[in-house]
């Protein structure tokens, strides 16, 4: 089929896009926000991606049209398609339809760490051997001389093989509870029908589409009613929201994992042997592991050691599953290092960081300070876009300042579109400003900035390409 894509350059568009054209099927998209990452993924791929959403995109007809969840009624190509009745689904309905139907689908469900979580789980299965497919809301990083991983990691989609006589067939998933469509409001999620599913953590997020945390619950439950009694369960203990959801009935086995100083009774549990979370060791019945790697901060632990539980169900061993996530390199925009620029013989870096919720601002800036504990000199610059739906419409405005308070400068960006003031938000906060430019962003940093301090920029969104300007400027300065 030709098939046509609105809205191709969102996280799950772009990766579904990919495994449509894996499918055979000629992919070409639309999008009015063409940026890297996933622009330049798609563009190298070969798939054709054409500026905004006129009818003429529509022209001839493709046979079916995969409509992302950011198209709303009164955009001339989805009024143009509706009219002239060219068939068309949502994302996830295409993807349950096309390739979840007859595999092992492993979930990752959560408000916070769906994107390195699901990362992380498909890189051990792949790292063990098993050709499992998966979709991941955003790009791998991949340091690996393994070309089969290379191979299987080059995007942030794999159709991988489906179940045979002797193959189960498994696939990885990122369980994003947005809505799935215009016409079909209920959560992504919804489709998939995971046999393992991992509930990683649950916060009110959303709020353009959930009024409240229990509407978000509710999502959830229904995704969990679909889980089959031999499948399985994993989660972090004594969480709260989600121990509230699964009374609503809950028919399938859990695994409760914790880190091991705050709960001692968890299935599954995870002991620091560096307080910033570099390495930490996994137990579980008398297995045992230990990862070595690049992440730091107490969820990245969180979202290895659910990842370990979650291949250990199918199969692969607690020490192999260890040795995978200490050769796990991360993925793009999660504190990924975009500049380093020498200076005086000490080094500034950049960082690239996706957070854009309160308390991924909170718990990414507390991994950083203690990653950055052994040198007492280096401070850390927060820079922070509040660019989500939730964010722009100010639910979280009492948060914001205790959330970027662990950081020793931080900027907030006021865009022109925000409707409410950051500065009254965050109040008489120590060391937290508001800018309404990027230009003047820069150059502050540029006039202050330390010899060996770090920036950690964190938005849901290209941000204006700040950060390669960042490093620019400071090179040159």
């Amino acid at each position: 089929m030709h098939i046509h894509i609105l809205g191709i350059c969102g996280t799950f568009m772009g990766s579904l896009a990919l495994l449509a054209r894996d499918l055979g099927h000629t992919v070409t998209g639309s999008d009015a926000n063409v940026y890297p990452p996933m622009s330049t993924q798609l563009e190298n791929a070969g798939v054709e991606i054409i500026q905004g959403y006129a009818a003429s995109h529509l022209q001839p007809a493709p046979d079916l049209v995969i409509v992302g969840n950011a198209m709303k009624r009164g955009i001339e190509a989805v009024e143009y398609m509706l009219n002239e009745r060219i068939p068309y689904t949502s994302g996830p309905q295409f993807l349950a339809e096309q390739v979840l139907q007859y595999r092992h689908v492993l979930a990752v469900a959560g408000t916070h760490g769906k994107t390195t979580t699901t990362t992380m789980l498909a890189w051990i299965l792949h790292y063990a051997g098993i050709d499992a497919g998966f979709l991941i809301g955003g790009v791998p990083l991949v340091d690996t001389p393994d070309e089969r991983l290379k191979k299987a990691f080059a995007h942030s989609s794999y159709l991988g093989s489906d179940k045979t006589a002797d193959h189960e067939g498994y696939f990885v998933i990122e369980a994003d509870e947005y809505d799935s469509a215009f016409f079909d409001k209920r959560s992504k999620f919804v489709h998939y029908r995971p046999t393992t599913a991992i509930l990683n953590n649950l916060e009110y997020d959303h709020a353009d589409i959930f009024p409240n945390l229990a509407a978000i619950q509710t999502q959830f439950h229904h995704m969990v009613r679909m889980i089959p009694s031999n499948g399985k369960i994993i989660m972090p203990a004594d969480t709260e929201s989600l121990e509230e959801t699964l009374k609503k009935g809950c028919w399938s086995p859990i695994w409760r994992t914790a880190i091991a100083a705050t709960n001692s009774h968890a299935d599954w549990q995870a002991k620091l042997v560096k307080q910033d979370g570099s390495q930490y060791e996994v137990m579980f019945e008398g297995h045992k592991g230990q990862v070595n790697w690049q992440m730091s901060g107490l969820h990245s632990v969180n979202n290895g050691l659910v990842a370990i539980a979650a291949a250990y169900n199918v199969g692969v061993s607690v020490a192999h599953a260890c040795e995978a996530l200490s050769n796990f390199a991360g993925i793009k925009r999660r504190m990924e290092l975009v500049g380093t620029i020498d200076n005086n013989g000490k080094q500034i870096e950049v960082y690239d960081d996706f957070a854009h919720h309160p308390t991924a601002i909170e718990t990414t800036l507390d991994g950083a300070k203690k990653r950055f504990a052994d040198n007492p000199n280096r401070k850390i610059w927060a820079v922070i876009e509040p660019r989500s739906n939730t964010m722009k419409l100010g639910t979280h405005q009492g948060l914001l300042a205790p959330s970027a308070s662990i950081a020793d400068q931080v900027i907030w960006y006021q865009p022109a579109n925000l409707d409410w003031s950051v500065a009254d938000a965050i109040g008489n906060a120590a060391n937290q400003q508001v800018m309404t430019s990027t230009d003047a962003i820069i150059k502050h940093i540029a006039a202050h900035i330390g010899d060996d301090d770090a920036v950690i920029v964190m938005s849901n969104g290209g941000f204006e390409g700040i950060h390669g300007r960042l490093v620019k400027a400071l090179q040159q300065a």
